[in-house]
């Protein structure tokens, strides 16, 4: 088969990234303030890209009911309640007071604090608390990497038929070919766990770190 994806230089990626929907100056100031706060974990935050593909994708689906599990400073869930239709909710699941702190600011001065609910605890308890019902639009997954088959069998029950899981870092810098650590080779094993799911539709794209787009049936 003819390789038709191409690797990208970082000038070709602000290309990308200019011609597609540029950050906001919220977004830029968001992802300048977490590379300072917290310069050995920023990378943790999502490309800007993906932060628009996030409200386009929420936008396409009329989500109206989301998930976040791994919030972080709050670029992707700022980027996903944007997407929602009036009256949508996001409930964000994450276990530190401190980022989300950061978060929090970012959401009310973007106007999207109302359409958020921020739970902080293990997201595999907390992820238990909600219906136990076909409801969600739209979830994304972007926490710690060993606990994605856990968030997985929580969510996939409660999407409603046609709703969307997007889960991050399924490429792992390429590593998925040949792990090196424990997150690694839990993201490979997830990877193949998601392929053999009948449950799902799923398509694995090359957007930053890699990330799969799940159909529930």
């Amino acid at each position: 088969m003819t390789l038709k994806s191409i690797p990208l230089t970082d000038e070709l990626h602000g290309y990308l990234v200019a011609h597609g929907a540029p950050p906001d100056e919220v977004i830029r100031d968001l992802a300048e303030e977490t590379l300072a706060l917290l310069p050995e974990h920023a990378s943790m935050q999502v490309a800007p890209e993906q932060a628009a593909f996030l409200t386009f994708l929420t936008r396409l689906l009329g989500a109206r009911q989301a998930v976040e599990v791994g919030t972080f400073t709050g670029l992707s869930s700022l980027a996903i309640a944007r997407g929602l239709v009036d009256g949508g909710r996001l409930t964000c699941f994450d276990i530190s007071e401190e980022y989300t702190s950061v978060a929090r600011r970012y959401w009310a001065r973007a106007g999207v604090d109302d359409r958020i609910d921020l739970r902080i605890g293990p997201a595999g308890d907390t992820l238990r608390q909600l219906p136990n019902e076909r409801y969600l639009d739209f979830a994304f997954i972007d926490a710690d990497k060993t606990g994605y088959p856990i968030y997985w069998a929580e969510l996939v029950p409660r999407m409603r038929p046609g709703g969307v899981i997007a889960v991050d870092n399924v490429l792992r810098h390429g590593r998925v070919i040949a792990p090196q650590n424990a997150d690694d080779r839990a993201i490979a094993a997830f990877n193949d766990d998601v392929l053999a799911d009948v449950r799902v539709d799923a398509v694995m794209l090359p957007i930053a770190d890699g990330l799969t787009l799940a159909r529930v049936h």
